[in-house]
């Protein structure tokens, strides 16, 4: 793998028992990988045993590796779940607890629910673009009616991978600009020294 290659998270943004985030998470790293235009990983927030916003100094371990791990990517994909017709509180909590390291860099959403997951990535959007997150237009929605047996096992119809890869080309081309503006001068960051 060429050390040029862009970094992309694959984030889950579940972390209950029985969550299916994994197994949609596998499924996009499996069409990504079958590209060459990046280095894909997954990166599980239940990995990281996140404190809640505000019961700790910043200066917790937690929240430190999770920064860390945010600045090494150039990119994101949201596994994002529908609760109450918004992202998870484990997601939202993530996102709160890292600010440089998700700014100039872009993100693709995939969503899932009964609605495809519509309305959490509509909120999600807002978020990421108080973080300086660009999202890219093309979002694949899956229902957990027709791409779920039981709603537990994941089985998405043939159809979504051409809007993966849809998403991952728009994903891949604004994380490498993005980069060249991270790694500018820039006059804002100047100003703030």
């Amino acid at each position: 793998m060429s050390k040029d290659k862009l970094h992309i998270g694959i984030i889950l943004g579940s972390t209950r028992r029985g969550r299916v985030s994994p197994q949609v998470g596998q499924w996009v790293k499996s069409i990504a990988n079958k590209r060459d235009d990046a280095h894909y990983e997954i990166v599980d927030i239940a990995d990281f045993k996140l404190p809640f916003l505000g019961t700790t100094d910043d200066a917790d371990p937690a929240i430190a590796k999770w920064n860390e791990k945010l600045h090494c990517l150039d990119g994101f994909v949201f596994i994002v779940q529908e609760y109450n017709h918004s992202i998870t509180g484990a997601l939202k909590n993530a996102l709160d607890l890292a600010r440089e390291a998700w700014n100039n860099k872009a993100a693709g959403i995939v969503s899932y629910g009964s609605t495809g997951g519509a309305r959490a990535a509509e909120h999600l959007r807002g978020i990421l673009a108080e973080l300086m997150v660009a999202d890219v237009r093309t979002h694949p929605t899956l229902s957990l009616f027709t791409d779920f047996e039981n709603m537990t096992v994941f089985k998405p119809a043939d159809m979504h991978q051409k809007t993966v890869n849809e998403m991952l080309d728009q994903l891949v081309s604004w994380s490498a600009a993005l980069k060249q503006i991270r790694t500018a001068a820039s006059p804002y960051s100047l100003a703030r020294s």
